[in-house]
């Protein structure tokens, strides 16, 4: 896991790489690879890669990067792990491939040269990179299937940038820091940031799953590789292989399996759910001892039903891992803000619990962690799964009367304004919620479009709605899943957008910020193909399925345990610590949709004491 960065002069005018803007890209990454950097210049001055390391597998000087390949052709420089790479180099030395090294970094090399940009579709892990071809004299930039690893690039016309973090191009003082209306709009909708956009106008995500090239007429199109809708239609029509349970279970064991290939130790982040716990005993039947198990809690939650860290405890002992409890209160909150809004790369209305349990991972001596991020949206865990179907089913046949779901809208958000106690979303029932994407946005946006009239400026808010087109964005994700079922759809549209733009981003700004990898067994393309199909996880009831793999099982306290989500009493921290007005706080009483919103906008620091 690292950071990595690159420039590559396309155009033969272009002026050379300069060397002090890389090395400034590369220094803004600096907690992305605390163990090593490293930067190379092509001996034209016209191409330049930069890194940033934390070593996980071999940990010795002939991994380092950027890596270049025996014969000198290919030079690399790789964020990610590739978790099956040892099959990937055994393969390829059948095939007559020397190695010098045993990094996966160099079985990528390898497998480029055998396979070209073909090769990622091979590739089992978490990975962005970019590896210059000096023959073809062009650069192949990849992002993994479902988007763990981020890759942000700029184009000013003549030369490429890209690197691991969006921030670290803006450091490099070649890159505008122009608002991007349709960036901001999307924020205020999703509490994220959708990709392809960032808030700035000139930098753009490769999108999860893609491939583009960069040659001598510049930036290519992305080619997309990987297609969540597409995968889980191919799942549904391949013959079910066995009893679900067990294809479940085996499913779970072989991508632990996998997710454990390190040089170092790998811990587990420990909640009272049935994920993590899931993860633990997993581990610890595939014969990892004295894991260790890293559990957040509050100060205000202890003794309360949602302090998770006494249920976390009795999974720790159950499984014989050391238990790391990490207690967090406001004034560490506060104390933090700051390093946290610098770190959160794109605006967020969540991460803070991942911030703070990398941080108690970090102070405990680990530097790889599995997280059970990604099970809700593969296993049905979220109300959605529940709500958009029911949605779409009752409403679609009055959706289609011309213009009744807009005069509703009008009328009933007129009415909310003047009083009437309902929730802002109500008024957009009957416009939104007959189709997938409507019914999907209205149980996941943080606001609806027409609730940005009070927040944005007009100008920005046309232009950022006509830009991202939010609709159609959300309906985008299903195009490829041609005959899937309501449970896929909903799996689908989680994992392509909430968990993709939110969850995963998150777990990279936040778990680097603290220079901890996070691991996410749930979050594999090769897992999802190997689960049963979703109307089968869907009459298994997945989640308890998953509690079983285990053995001995997760305890029934736990799996008993009503579904409440991980809490924070961030919220409450903001509100109180308004204050007065003199206090230079914005005011957080209406904060309840996301309190990183607000922050974030504001721009605000804490006063400097007396």
């Amino acid at each position: 896991m690292c950071g990595i960065a690159g420039i590559h002069a396309y155009l033969e005018v272009a002026p050379p790489v300069d060397r002090a803007e890389l090395g400034r890209i590369n220094d803004r990454m600096a907690a992305r690879g605390p163990d090593g950097e490293g930067l190379w210049l092509a001996d034209d001055g016209r191409t330049g890669f930069a890194h940033r390391r934390l070593a996980i597998i071999d940990l010795s000087d002939a991994g380092l990067q950027p890596m270049h390949s025996a014969c000198g052709r290919y030079t690399i420089t790789f964020n990610g792990e590739i978790y099956n790479y040892l099959e990937l180099r055994r393969e390829l030395a059948d095939k007559g491939h020397v190695f010098r090294s045993g990094s996966d970094t160099e079985v990528l090399l390898h497998l480029f040269a055998e396979y070209g940009i073909e090769m990622v579709r091979r590739l089992r892990g978490m990975f962005a990179f970019g590896i210059w071809d000096a023959t073809k004299r062009r650069l192949v930039l990849a992002r993994d299937p479902l988007g763990i690893k981020p890759l942000y690039w700029a184009d000013d016309g003549w030369t490429v940038r890209f690197a691991s973090q969006a921030k670290a191009l803006l450091a490099g003082g070649a890159v505008a820091s122009d608002p991007d209306s349709a960036g901001i709009v999307g924020f205020h909708l999703f509490g994220s940031v959708p990709e392809p956009f960032t808030v700035w106008r000139e930098i753009r995500a490769l999108p999860a799953g893609a491939t583009m090239v960069v040659d001598a007429t510049g930036p290519h199109p992305a080619e997309r590789f990987y297609d969540v809708a597409g995968a889980l239609a191919e799942r549904a029509l391949r013959p079910g292989r066995g009893e679900p349970a067990a294809q479940l279970a085996d499913a779970v064991r072989d991508s632990v399996r996998h997710h454990l290939v390190a040089d170092v130790p790998v811990a587990v982040f420990l909640s009272a759910g049935l994920d993590s716990g899931a993860l633990l005993g997993t581990m610890a039947g595939l014969g990892a001892t004295a894991t260790t198990a890293v559990t957040l809690a509050f100060a205000e939650f202890k003794g309360l039903p949602v302090d998770e860290a006494p249920l976390a405890a009795e999974v720790a002992g159950r499984y014989g891992a050391r238990h790391v409890v990490r207690t967090v209160d406001r004034a560490e909150f506060e104390s933090d803000l700051p390093a946290i809004l610098d770190a959160m790369d794109l605006p967020t209305v969540d991460g803070i619990n991942t911030w703070f349990v990398s941080k108690a991972a970090r102070e405990a001596g680990v530097k790889v962690a599995l997280s059970g991020l990604g099970a809700d949206e593969c296993f049905g865990g979220y109300p959605s799964f529940r709500d958009v179907p029911r949605s779409v089913h009752w409403l679609r046949p009055v959706s289609w009367i011309p213009g009744v779901g807009t005069l509703a809208r009008r009328g009933l958000s007129a009415a909310i304004r003047a009083g009437l106690p309902l929730h802002p979303k109500a008024a957009g029932v009957l416009q939104y919620g007959g189709s997938w994407a409507g019914a999907y946005l209205l149980r996941r946006s943080v606001y609806m479009p027409w609730e940005l009239e009070d927040l944005l400026s007009p100008d920005l808010l046309e232009e950022g709605l006509r830009r991202l087109a939010p609709l159609s964005h959300v309906a985008s994700v299903l195009q490829g899943g041609r005959g899937l079922g309501d449970f896929d759809r909903v799996s689908a549209l989680e994992t392509s957008l909430y968990m993709r733009n939110q969850l995963l981003r998150d777990a990279d700004w936040a778990g680097m910020a603290q220079s901890v990898e996070i691991r996410v067994p749930f979050v594999d393309p090769f897992f999802l193909a190997a689960l049963p199909a979703g109307p089968a996880l869907a009459r298994l009831n997945a989640k308890d399925a998953v509690a079983a793999v285990p053995d001995p099982p997760l305890p029934e306290t736990v799996r008993g345990r009503r579904k409440t989500g991980f809490v924070t009493p961030v919220g409450r921290w903001l509100r109180e610590a308004a204050g007065p007005a003199s206090s230079g706080m914005p005011d957080f009483s209406a904060a309840s949709r996301g309190w990183a919103l607000r922050v974030w906008q504001s721009g605000w620091t804490p006063p400097v004491a007396a």
